[in-house]
């Protein structure tokens, strides 16, 4: 009896919500009843794109006794999880190629840069660490793009020590997906089951699994703690992209988690962990994970095709709020998606959709309003811009006619529109920052506004231009230009701060992302150039190099 109370009064915080009146005990989860001496891992299954079943099989049945053996029964169901899933886990070591020389942008006093001649440049290689998991018997294992990003080489390293090459399959930058194929033993590979991640709920239980800081097979819980986030995708994209339907949880992810599994308490994977929000670079209490159903959308075409093509709209829009609507002489209620930008040559264009022209003060903030406002696509309600992104990830392909509901003047019009492929990259960047001429710094950015400023602690009137990505091996990247890593919500967007600011170019004020777009179309192709920017509140000039 003292045992059985001393576990209770170690567990009383997380079951007594749930206890009734009579003492009885409900548990929402399956959970298998086996002791420590007779559990057993669970059936295995390979990834399939049908969900799983959402209904647990077998639902464990209440404890009658208050003081009956919860503890002991949850520890052996997180151990029959990590006896199942870890071996499906895997830790991705990948090396990248640099230059460098005597002029190191930083140094470690008393250690020498080894093999460096002074004044000569050499190539050298830096190692990054990840996690991912086994997808099939044909050897294709999963991890995140961001962690095999450039890679010259890449290790996959199993969970019984085994090491082997791994050559990269197909990779989607704006889903932050990627496939590797490995030559290894169908005996060492145990693909991992993918569960339906449109049936998870907040507070249900979480597991990551994953190799932080290296440490492989790493295992973790906590509880999911939001769902439909969104989170900023593709650092090489002209154009910022968000991953729609994030999961959020509590269970502690660190670097080199990324890529890894976030599970059900049966075992199945309901995301890939990607991101945390902190301040300090390590766990926080909150991280992120790709909703399984995109990774079962997508994996696949990259195994087929090694690219996944995404549907595209051609808009840039944002969540209707009152005071916008009060600018649109729109009811402070109306929701929906505001139509600010149309991009030239998109569906959208096409489709006849209208864009924002008018120029408004809200709380000191320059906005543009007057453009057509996004309230059903197909006949699914949107009240902001998440819903309509989540949408046209999860229900629509390339080449699928939609039908947008918009109000235009305030009167009720629909639109039939054909969805293209997504730009890749390079087309974006062309169009956006070079226009086929000039100078491609290789960025991708966003004008300060007045929340943007106070998030960075600058000067509410600051002008300039943020830089959000840095291209690997672009002029920017040769400058020492520094992008954004801090991840903050900003008119419930989530965006990427805390980089650099441009604020010039050769002296030239910049004051947003057109006019560093134009300045940089009038600079000669093969000539230097001169930045002024602001780096964590201090002005500086850089000199970036002849391309």
């Amino acid at each position: 009896m003292k045992k059985h109370t001393l576990l209770l009064s170690l567990f009383s915080v997380i079951v007594l919500i749930t206890l009734s009146a009579c003492g009885t005990l409900s548990l929402p989860f399956e959970i298998t009843m086996k002791t420590a001496e007779d559990a057993a891992p669970l059936a295995k299954s390979s990834p399939t794109q049908e969900p799983a079943p959402s209904e647990p099989a077998v639902s464990m049945p209440a404890i009658e006794n208050a003081e009956g053996d919860f503890v002991t029964t949850f520890q052996n169901t997180l151990e029959q999880v990590y006896v199942r899933v870890n071996p499906s886990v895997v830790n991705i070591q990948v090396k990248q190629s640099v230059e460098v020389s005597d002029s190191l942008p930083f140094e470690i006093p008393g250690f020498p840069f080894f093999n460096m001649p002074d004044g000569e440049p050499q190539q050298q290689f830096r190692s990054a660490l990840g996690s991912g998991f086994v997808w099939d018997k044909d050897g294709h294992i999963v991890t995140n793009n961001h962690v095999i990003d450039s890679a010259e080489e890449i290790e996959v390293i199993f969970s019984d020590g085994t090491i082997l090459p791994a050559t990269l399959v197909g990779a989607d930058p704006d889903s932050d997906l990627a496939v590797l194929k490995v030559d290894a033993d169908p005996d060492l590979l145990q693909p991992v089951s993918i569960a339906d991640s449109d049936t998870v709920k907040v507070g249900q239980l979480a597991i990551a699994i994953g190799n932080p800081y290296g440490l492989e097979g790493t295992m973790t819980t906590g509880i999911v703690s939001a769902i439909g986030r969104s989170l900023p995708a593709n650092q090489n994209s002209g154009t910022s992209y968000s991953i729609p339907n994030i999961i959020q949880t509590d269970a502690p992810i660190n670097p080199g988690n990324s890529g890894g599994v976030l599970l059900d308490v049966q075992g199945n994977v309901i995301g890939v962990t990607a991101a945390i929000e902190s301040s300090t670079n390590s766990n926080a209490g909150i991280g992120f994970a790709i909703p399984s159903n995109i990774v079962s959308k997508v994996v696949p075409e990259l195994i087929q095709d090694g690219i996944y093509n995404h549907a595209w709209l051609g808009i840039s829009g944002t969540t209707l709020i009152p005071d916008l609507s009060s600018a649109m002489d729109l009811p402070s209620d109306q929701r929906g998606v505001l139509v600010r930008d149309v991009f030239p040559n998109s569906p959208a264009e096409e489709a006849g959709l209208r864009g924002s022209g008018k120029q408004i003060t809200i709380d000191g903030v320059e906005v543009t309003v007057g453009g057509d406002v996004i309230t059903a696509i197909d006949g699914q309600p949107i009240s902001k811009m998440e819903d309509l992104i989540a949408y046209l990830a999860t229900n629509t392909n390339v080449g699928q006619k939609v039908t947008l509901d918009i109000l235009r003047d305030g009167k009720q019009q629909s639109f039939d529109v054909t969805l293209a492929p997504r730009p890749s990259s390079q087309e974006e960047k062309a169009e956006e920052l070079s226009q086929e001429r000039g100078v491609r710094l290789g960025i991708v950015g966003m004008t300060l506004t007045k929340a943007v400023n106070d998030a960075m602690n600058l000067d509410a009137n600051q002008k300039g231009v943020l830089v959000e990505q840095v291209q690997v091996g672009s002029l920017a990247d040769k400058a020492g230009l520094q992008g954004s890593f801090t991840l903050a919500t900003i008119d419930g967007q989530r965006v990427r701060i805390g980089g650099d600011v441009i604020t010039a170019v050769n002296g030239k004020d910049v004051e947003n992302i057109q006019e560093l777009s134009h300045l940089l179309a009038q600079l000669p192709a093969n000539a230097g150039f001169t930045l002024n920017i602001l780096r964590d509140g201090k002005e500086m000039e850089i000199s970036v190099p002849a391309r």
